[in-house]
């Protein structure tokens, strides 16, 4: 039995792909799932005008704006693994549930722009997964259009990001002059050819191609033999070791978007890219794959996957032991036993019943209000927690109510639905109880509004409050005639008191005046 589950576990290969809003993080997404046969034909943002979307934008606003918003899950079979794709949003309004979602997998791919490298959301993410020590592995994109130098890409990477790189192929031309590309790795050409023929081309002993082929005969080859030459002379050496322990990432140029160099790519990142790892407790201890018992973590919830159904799902890293459905399990946080009968595996909002998953996969648990993001879910008897995920202190606020009054029962629930998601957190007015919204971006509340009004038929007035300074005070230290115009006394969902000051000063102001209080950023 554990030589079976064993045999599964070291199957599976879970990443997140990473990148700046419109390097063609979606686009890839949809390559790698075209070779998965998942899907007959990638859809592409581009596509809004025809219809056509990208698999991993399933949401009504996603495909209206042509952006992501929310980390969708896909899950295909390549080559002999059990690939679990989770595609986050790049904007950076919606970095918590990236960040989230980049401790639920055990590797990440970065896509870079080839004609504007490294971007503000890529740095931020990229160091997230450094911290974690994960693999990063990189795809240099639209190398069919022109781009920057890819010595100068190479190079940014390492200076910026401080990680080593070490390039698994190297272009030969750009733009509209690109021929193809020199596989390092595999010691061959890959071929920029839409019509008939073999692609590839071999290698003799003299990294030369056949005299007889057309492409020996043009100027660029020999000038790409020479870059080729230098990098493999005065470059990084390949090391399993340093890309395991994330110390230099694989990179690989190509263009998503006419699929070019994708396949390649994804071979080689099969071959290097780690299985199942272990996570870590909140007590310091480390839950293995193989570990008999299972276990795993809520990291994400969404509402309305299905909205005739108005169901929410949450979804689940499993880190250890066999999930079987219908088997019993405990949820930490409250020591309730919870009957797992209707659980789901994903490709983006298409789902099918899942009855049996290991360390590695994503499930998705239909979820009546039991679970909250971060909770710890096991069998067994033995209690731990897995480490608490990020979480961010909203900036911006608004004050929110219906439109119509006669649709109070859809607005409350519409709430209640989306702020469990944790793109936005709610609170109310000390006092009045009225409705205050808190976010770190801008995005996040044209969202919930266009969410609430689509899926929830209650169209709602939002009225800015700008941005504000939240800090949590503890309940035996509060006063209430501490408020003022200046600093709007407020609880959060747990009936928690916080502060919203209105700029520094206030804060300062009020820590000046009342040196004995603590105030908090986060509970």
């Amino acid at each position: 039995m554990l030589d079976t589950i064993k045999t599964k576990v070291e199957t599976r290969r879970t990443f997140a792909i990473i990148s700046h809003p419109d390097a063609g993080k979606t686009t890839i997404t949809e390559q790698l799932l075209l070779f998965g046969g998942v899907v007959r034909e990638a859809g592409t943002v581009k596509g809004r005008k025809s219809g056509k979307f990208a698999t991993s934008d399933w949401m009504e606003i996603e495909k209206k704006r042509g952006i992501s918003v929310t980390s969708s899950v896909m899950q295909f079979d390549y080559d002999g693994k059990r690939i679990n794709i989770l595609d986050t949003p790049g904007h950076e309004d919606f970095s918590e549930d990236t960040y989230r979602t980049l401790m639920a997998v055990d590797s990440a791919v970065m896509v870079i722009d080839s004609a504007k490298g490294i971007e503000p959301q890529t740095k931020k993410l990229f160091q997230i997964c450094k911290m974690r020590g994960i693999p990063i592995f990189t795809f240099i994109n639209k190398l069919d259009r022109d781009g920057r130098e890819p010595l100068d890409l190479l190079g940014e990477i390492e200076d910026v990001l401080g990680i080593e790189t070490y390039p698994m192929n190297w272009p030969i031309g750009m733009g509209k002059g690109l021929k193809g590309l020199f596989d390092i790795y595999n010691n061959r050409v890959e071929l920029f050819r839409k019509g008939e023929g073999s692609r590839y081309l071999k290698l003799n002993d003299s990294n030369d191609i056949d005299p007889e082929e057309p492409l020996h005969s043009d100027s660029i080859w020999q000038d790409t033999r020479d870059e080729v030459e230098l990098i493999q002379s005065a470059g990084n050496e390949l090391s399993e070791e340093k890309v395991a322990s994330g110390e230099l990432t694989p990179v690989f140029f190509g263009s998503a978007l006419v699929n070019f160099g994708v396949e390649t790519f994804l071979k080689a990142y099969l071959e290097f890219a780690p299985g199942p790892t272990a996570h870590k407790t909140r007590e310091g201890q480390l839950v293995t794959p193989l570990d008999e018992q299972f276990s795993g973590f809520v990291f994400k919830i969404q509402a309305n996957m299905n909205p005739n159904h108005r169901d929410r799902i949450a979804f689940v890293r499993i880190c250890s032991g066999e999930f079987d459905r219908g088997m019993d399990v405990t949820l930490e946080r409250n020591q309730k036993v919870l009957r797992l009968n209707n659980s789901t595996q994903f490709m983006a909002e298409e789902r099918e019943n899942v009855d049996r998953a290991v360390a590695g996969d994503i499930i998705g648990l239909y979820d009546t209000g039991n679970f909250q993001i971060g909770d710890t879910i096991y069998s067994g008897n033995d209690d731990f927690q897995f480490e608490e995920l990020p979480q961010f202190t909203p900036e911006l606020f608004v004050r929110v109510t219906p439109k119509n009054v006669m649709k109070q029962k859809s607005f409350h629930k519409g709430i209640e639905q989306l702020v469990q998601e944790g793109a936005i957190q709610l609170f109310r007015s000390y006092t009045s109880n009225e409705y205050v919204l808190g976010a770190v971006g801008q995005l996040q509340f044209e969202v919930f509004q266009f969410r609430m009004e689509n899926e929830y038929h209650s169209d709602v007035i939002m009225e800015t409050m700008g941005s504000k300074i939240a800090r949590w005070i503890d309940p035996d230290q509060l006063d209430e005639n501490m408020a003022s115009s200046r600093n709007l006394l407020v609880k959060d969902r747990d009936g928690q008191p916080l502060f919203l000051f209105e700029n520094q000063f206030a804060e300062n102001w009020f820590t000046q005046k009342y040196p004995n209080v603590k105030l908090t950023s986060k509970l």
